[in-house]
């Protein structure tokens, strides 16, 4: 069999049109961004306006749209809706907020905890030895592993870099200074019993994780209902995973796992607009 890129013959190229399901203000403040950006170049032409180029960003990154498919209705090539998104990404993850100053606006605004938890997004799969660390034993999946921090509420504020999918949470709280970010901000933290361990401090813990029973140890009713008590506190950060997730292209990243961290900020702002509009 042959297989060919060419088009079958007395064939035409189909568009059609779908709903974009983000506000006006995540692109007007794209576009704003990007038309900024192009007086800062001095870059005085782009083949379309700031809009439309960032409503194709916002479809590309919501809907996980493949690039070739926004090339024909579009007028541009491949490797033109590429470096826009690249672009864009680049510009949006300049934005997302580093850990200290997340953590100081949480102290401002009268915040007393944050809640703290790290996810797989999934990436496909790659030969070679090299991609071995992706895999996940937890999730049976090959990823990438980050943490993220939101506030009571679930607003996300703030993502780590992006890791090998084995990378243990308590590592990877350990590597971003998680402990001492958040005595600095005189703040704590309501976590899962995966970063048992990340904060040994009995009299005055910043990170609480509840109880865990074991073989010889069982829990009492007090920790039981304590262990309730923080699971409903941890909920809020549940919402904002899902938030997060609602950005397609994170459903299996096709990405170099060395660009994902841009794209998990980048994301960050959106996600950030979108919410909290």
């Amino acid at each position: 069999m042959t297989r060919t890129e060419q088009p079958a013959e007395n064939s035409s190229a189909l568009t059609y049109q779908c709903r974009l399901s983000l506000s006006t203000r995540t692109v007007s403040h794209l576009a704003g961004l990007l038309r900024r950006h192009l007086k800062a170049i001095r870059s005085r032409w782009r083949i379309l306006p700031p809009g439309k180029i960032a409503v194709i960003v916002l479809a590309v990154l919501r809907h996980d749209q493949r690039l070739a498919d926004m090339v024909g209705g579009n007028d541009v090539s491949e490797s033109t809706v590429r470096r826009w998104r690249d672009e864009l990404i680049g510009l949006l993850a300049a934005q997302a907020p580093r850990l200290d100053r997340a953590l100081n606006k949480v102290t401002k605004q009268g915040g007393e905890v944050v809640l703290i938890d790290g996810t797989l997004i999934r990436t496909q799969r790659r030969t070679g030895k090299a991609d071995r660390r992706n895999y996940s034993g937890k999730h049976r999946s090959h990823g990438l592993h980050f943490l993220a921090l939101t506030d009571e509420n679930g607003r996300l504020i703030w993502i780590s870099a992006a890791r090998p999918g084995r990378t243990h949470d308590n590592t990877a709280a350990r590597h971003d200074h998680i402990l001492t970010h958040l005595r600095a901000a005189g703040l704590g933290a309501l976590a899962d019993l995966g970063f048992r361990g990340l904060d040994n401090d009995i009299l005055a813990p910043v990170i609480v994780t509840g109880y865990t029973a074991s073989r010889t140890h069982r829990l009492t009713p007090g920790e039981k209902k304590a262990n309730r008590i923080l699971a409903v506190g941890r909920a809020p950060v549940e919402h904002g995973f899902a938030h997060l997730k609602n950005w397609r292209i994170l459903t299996k990243l096709r990405t170099e796992p060395a660009r994902a961290t841009r794209i998990l900020r980048a994301l960050l702002v959106l996600t950030n607009l979108e919410v909290n509009r």
